[in-house]
């Protein structure tokens, strides 16, 4: 992709890259199916995840028919599981079986229908797997369950029919002496990493044919047709998934070339409740936007999207809290604070499959924050020390730390009010 920003102080840019093309010349959306197979699907996120995970495979499911409003996710706050602490997981998750029961119930009175699908990615799995064998009950009241790259097992989960998909890749710090569910249908991805198997085409083919049993019409996110797209979703703390009570979400539409807003005023203005939801709201497809989101007391978060294609009701914007992930970015007048996201691995040690990522030129893809065992899918770039020098030479130690994510010393000039943009290629 290739975009533009403005070039602000004081503030954090975050951008989000769609792991994801579609193709000229095909129809937006395939027949819809029907029968007794379309039944309400419910995804369990991972790690430091949340529904997002699952945005680009929802509009896949759509794109071939299946009814958006069916489609949804289980958030939680995964930050309570601490890695080095599995002892204490069985209690964080028994903590979570009444949230899951009232989601599943919801979806099935919202339907009509008497049972569910369900997918768990990563530390969703183990979720999932507990949720499935702590009661029959709830185990009867899902059809069949997909198990992303997580947890083993010697059975199938609650007796649940179980497709288990697996990356032919695994992390580094994969415990799992094994990638098999016994009794499932194990099926693993070659070539592709931990998050990209949640949310890549191949994979998706696999849960559409596991649940619908029939190869789906396209694997590809097809555009509507009409030029007008209806987005939703929420804005949250990360990685908490709280929603973000008291803010202001403002929606702008912007000038692809400059990253400039068009008009003196956002197209859409939403007051967010506790949940921090918002929408459904109407814009162009093929059309960039600003998500502007006010924090009384504080700087703006502005962040960006590639173009939305199809209807996307799995939106997530997130903030931090007061001393939280962003707080730990330097902040000056002088230099722009940007954070690059794709829910898929940036690769930088294997030569010619590496990703090549330029912010003003400099690509930001080095080989020991984004090695292709640790599963970088998030870049904090900024000015380390404040002091106007790019150093590239070795990640920044704090975000590199922690999972999923990795920082680099990446000088970006930066003026208010702005007067330059931002490439990003």
């Amino acid at each position: 992709m290739a975009g533009r920003l403005k070039a602000l102080g004081l503030i954090s840019v975050f951008l989000f890259l769609m792991a994801f093309l579609w193709p000229l010349g095909v129809h937006a959306t395939a027949d819809s199916p029907s029968g007794e197979n379309v039944l309400p699907i419910i995804f369990v996120h991972g790690g430091s995840g949340s529904a997002a995970q699952f945005e680009s495979q929802a509009m896949r499911f759509a794109s071939n028919g299946y009814p958006a409003d069916y489609i949804t996710g289980y958030e939680y706050d995964s930050s309570l599981f601490g890695i080095n602490e599995p002892e204490k997981w069985p209690a964080i998750i028994g903590a979570l079986y009444s949230g899951i029961d009232q989601l599943v119930n919801d979806m099935l009175a919202k339907t009509g229908k008497d049972k569910v699908y369900m997918l768990g990615h990563s530390l969703g799995t183990f979720v999932m797997q507990s949720y499935l064998k702590s009661d029959p009950a709830r185990a009867a009241k899902v059809a069949k369950y997909v198990n992303i790259d997580g947890a083993p097992a010697d059975a199938l989960p609650g007796g649940v029919p179980t497709l288990a998909i697996w990356a032919g890749i695994r992390m580094a710090r994969d415990p799992a002496p094994s990638h098999e569910i016994v009794g499932a249908t194990n099926v693993t991805i070659p070539n592709q990493t931990h998050v990209q198997v949640a949310t890549s085409a191949e994979s998706f083919v696999e849960m559409y044919k596991f649940f619908m049993g029939e190869e789906p019409v396209t694997d590809q996110i097809l555009p509507d047709t009409d030029g007008v797209v209806k987005i939703g979703g929420r804005t949250v703390y990360f990685p908490e998934n709280e929603g973000t009570n008291g803010f202001t979400l403002q929606v702008w539409e912007l000038d692809g070339d400059t990253g400039m807003r068009i008009k003196g005023e956002p197209e859409h203005v939403c007051a967010l409740g506790e949940d921090g939801a918002w929408g459904p709201l109407e814009v162009k497809r093929d059309t960039h936007y600003e998500f502007c989101v006010l924090r009384p007391g504080d700087e703006p978060y502005h962040i960006y999207f590639e173009p939305f294609l199809r209807d996307d009701y799995l939106i997530r914007l997130n903030t931090s809290k007061p001393g939280g992930r962003a707080d730990h970015m330097e902040e000056s007048a002088d230099h722009t604070n940007i954070v690059i996201m794709r829910y898929k691995e940036f690769w930088g040690d294997q030569g010619e499959q590496n990703d090549v990522l330029e912010v003003d030129g400099t690509n930001i893809i080095i080989p020991e924050g984004c090695a292709q065992g640790s599963p970088t899918i998030a870049i904090f770039a900024y000015d380390v020390n404040s002091d106007g020098v790019t150093d590239l030479s070795a990640p920044e130690a704090y975000y590199d730390s922690v999972i999923f994510l990795t920082g680099v010393d990446l000088y970006v000039p930066a003026a208010t009010p702005p007067n330059r943009s931002v490439s990003l290629v």
